[in-house]
């Protein structure tokens, strides 16, 4: 079982700009995706804020969100790093594993990503998650580079809502 601790709160801005614009998307029409919730067993928590403070998590965790945009459906997580190299580590198995399944069942899977150091934010297709994936299982680097990915996929974010259909079209349109 793992345990969930102080590093809880990693990823909040990027899921709170997330959030923000889904809500955005829903009000207009465009799509209805939701967060999904990580199921955890509290331990501790604290008698007089009342939060919990030490919990496990009851199982693994697949995604952060699921939803359907015009009626395709995606699935997508939501990571952040604060170097130029994303550690592959941070994706886990599980995830890949869900992501495919959901792709062989027609939906489409993606991740956004935020690297903090240089505030940029990039749309990551299943199709690349899988080649970084399989490279770091074949020995070479465990993680790549922010110079590795695609421009056409670098997301703008106002400050915020961070804007990623416009890259989920792309991606459905570079598909065969």
């Amino acid at each position: 079982m793992a345990t969930w601790n102080s590093r809880g709160l990693r990823g909040s801005l990027l899921e709170e700009l997330i959030n923000r614009t889904n809500e955005k998307y829903r009000e207009q029409h465009l799509a209805l995706i939701q967060k999904i919730p990580t199921p955890i067993t509290p331990v501790r928590m604290d008698q007089e804020t009342r939060q919990i403070t030490l919990a496990y998590f009851e199982q693994r965790s697949t995604v952060d969100y699921i939803g359907a945009v015009q009626g395709i459906p995606v699935c997508f997580d939501a990571k952040e790093c604060k170097t130029d190299n994303f550690p592959i580590q941070n994706i886990h198995e599980h995830q890949v594993v869900f992501m495919r399944d959901f792709e062989d069942q027609g939906g489409i899977a993606f991740m956004l990503l935020y690297f903090t150091g240089a505030d940029r934010y990039f749309y990551l297709p299943f199709e690349q998650i899988v080649t970084f994936w399989n490279r770091s299982k074949t020995g070479h680097a465990r993680h790549f580079k922010i110079s590795e990915l695609d421009t056409a996929y670098e997301l703008t974010c106002n400050g915020y809502y961070i804007h990623y259909l416009e890259a989920l079209q792309k991606d459905l349109s570079s598909r065969p």
